[in-house]
């Protein structure tokens, strides 16, 4: 059992369904695991061990008895703490609703619990899943097992770091701003942004709000692709009364061999200039796949300007985090914007503006975004993916103070408001595009991971490119000390 806990969900499924390990006995190392090394990072928030006990229990009846099975029975699971799990509290980080607690479980869990897993705790968030740190009054800070004097990223940072520190066998997260993916390359592990809407966000909200958040996805984080295609692969598909009326059929992999992909590779970009040690990971990924047959084209990109992407996305995720403000905080969004000083940074200015539009206002911006989707399907005519960073650089120091949109991080040695790697964010998310992150190696001593972005509804190409890289490039790699 010495190692186990950095073995796949997969090869844990092995072992389970082959009898080697008994599900009460993984349970009881991942929750020896969680009492150990939970501390230093704070990634699991909450847990139910009597439950999750009784549930490994009548998990290694069902085999004992030669009984079916699921996909995921008896493996020890995790969620983001945003996802609402029967008996425990759904709080987002506000302290408001500390005693939230759910009476049902949410899509996500609802699915995991089907297919036989175990679930066990919820995973550290920043307040309202709002930062690329994960840090709350609440629960307090969550730390990046790599260096704990880094963020983990966010807004699923606790699940990143409890799946890099060997805490869980799975998790799932949610992304409206790379908070899927930025915490899967902050912390080296594996996440996939699924095409808008294939899976359900049921039981991911807060009281008094019921309807799908425009761009907003939830999808999984995982060791290894493998986990990713069969996470997604449960958790895809109707929900509710769609159920009645649609069924999900994700196309296959547009290529089987690598040597028959061609791929657009991005090291950089003027919206959000990226790291040179990231860069150069980036740059070294792609000479291995030019060197194994892939057609690689540096540079490559859809041909609208990269300015109106960050643009675009801005004003409609800045839109559709709107509707949880209050009618006080819209008031004052109104006067800031009034007396917005002329040096203030777009993000601050796009922030302001989006917060108060008019509907006939962003219709017309949902209008130039299905402009660029369009640019994008051109695109993918004669490209199978895009190869880009997932951020604009390795894991940042925690940095607490004010406001995200006043944080500075540094990006080859110059101050870069943080907010600027929005941009490595939404330029697939914006536009309903899945997005698959893998591990690539370290850049200066922490880990990077490749955004593997498809084409809409080509989910399962994505999570085949991020298969083979972790098959013949890089795999995970758990941090020293766990």
């Amino acid at each position: 059992m010495s190692e186990i806990h950095y073995q796949s969900a997969t090869e844990l499924m092995s072992l389970l369904d082959a009898r080697e390990v008994g599900a009460r006995e993984l349970l009881e190392h991942f929750l020896d695991r969680v009492e150990r090394h939970n501390q230093a990072i704070n990634a699991i928030i909450w847990q139910d061990a009597d439950r999750a006990r009784a549930e490994a229990d009548a998990s290694d009846r069902r085999r004992a008895a030669g009984e079916a099975t699921g996909p995921l029975d008896g493996l020890p699971v995790t969620v983001k703490e945003s996802f609402d799990l029967a008996g425990s509290p759904t709080t987002w980080g506000v302290p408001e609703y500390r005693d939230n607690v759910a009476e049902t479980d949410s899509a996500v869990v609802e699915k995991y619990r089907a297919a036989g897993a175990v679930v066990f705790g919820k995973t550290n968030v920043p307040l309202m899943l709002a930062d690329w740190q994960s840090f709350n009054s609440l629960h307090g800070t969550c730390s990046n097992p790599w260096d704990l004097t880094r963020t983990p990223g966010g807004s699923s940072g606790g699940s990143a770091a409890a799946l890099a520190a060997g805490l869980t066998g799975l998790d799932a997260g949610s992304d409206i701003g790379a908070s899927i993916r930025n915490p899967a390359h902050y912390c080296g592990v594996f996440g996939h942004k699924p095409t808008w809407e294939i899976v359900s966000g049921r039981g991911q909200v807060l009281p008094g709000d019921h309807a799908p958040t425009d761009i907003a996805v939830v999808g999984p984080l995982a060791r290894s692709a493998a986990d990713l295609k069969l996470a997604l692969g449960l958790l895809a598909g109707a929900d509710g009364p769609a159920a009645r009326g649609w069924r999900l059929e994700l196309p296959p992999p547009r290529k089987q061999r690598l040597r028959d992909y061609s791929v657009g590779v991005l090291l950089s970009d003027p919206q959000a200039e990226v790291e040179q040690s990231y860069q150069d990971a980036i740059a070294a990924l792609a000479g291995w796949l030019e060197g194994e047959g892939a057609t690689v084209e540096m540079g490559a990109k859809p041909g609208f300007s990269t300015v109106e992407a960050m643009e675009v996305y801005t004003m409609l995720l800045r839109a559709a985090t709107s509707k949880r403000l209050s009618d006080e905080v819209m008031t004052q969004s109104r006067e800031d914007l009034s007396r917005l000083p002329a040096e203030a940074i777009a993000y601050r200015r796009r922030m302001l503006e989006a917060q108060t539009m008019l509907h006939r206002d962003w219709l017309r911006w949902n209008d130039r975004r299905h402009a660029l989707m369009a640019g994008w399907e051109a695109w993918f005519e004669t490209y199978d993916l895009l190869l880009c960073p997932a951020a604009a650089s390795p894991a940042f120091p925690h940095d607490q103070a004010g406001e995200r949109h006043d944080r500075t991080i540094i990006v080859n040695g110059r101050s870069q408001p943080v907010v600027d790697q929005l941009f490595w964010a939404g330029y697939p998310c914006g536009y309903y595009l899945p997005s698959t992150v893998a591990p690539i190696g370290l850049a200066g001593g922490l880990p990077v991971g490749i955004q593997i972005i498809g084409r809409q509804y080509d989910d399962l190409t994505c999570l085949h490119m991020a298969g083979l890289i972790e098959e013949g490039y890089c795999r995970f790699a758990p941090p020293e000390g766990y």
